[in-house]
């Protein structure tokens, strides 16, 4: 039987510390009063059948069904080429 050689893993013994790459001497605190999130959370009712077939057709996709639902809407819904 052949043995396998080993390597040991190397742990250091002290944590990593990115401080050192850092200025903060010239930091100045910034507010974004108007930045909003990027997408938003709705509720959505639709027959039980179709949900159904949307998370088969997503998994076919290797996609969640959440994505493929966007997705969709998306490609519906986006504007002609030249408009």
């Amino acid at each position: 039987m052949a043995t396998r050689k080993t390597t040991t893993l190397q742990v250091p013994t002290e944590p990593a510390d990115s401080t050192v790459h850092l200025d903060l001497t010239r930091a100045q605190r910034v507010s974004m009063p108007n930045l909003k999130l990027s997408t938003e959370t709705i509720s959505l009712r639709m027959p039980a059948a179709l949900l159904e077939t949307i998370k088969i057709e997503a998994n076919k996709r290797d996609v969640p069904y959440q994505s493929l639902i966007k997705m969709t809407l998306a490609d519906q819904f986006r504007p002609p080429v030249g408009s």
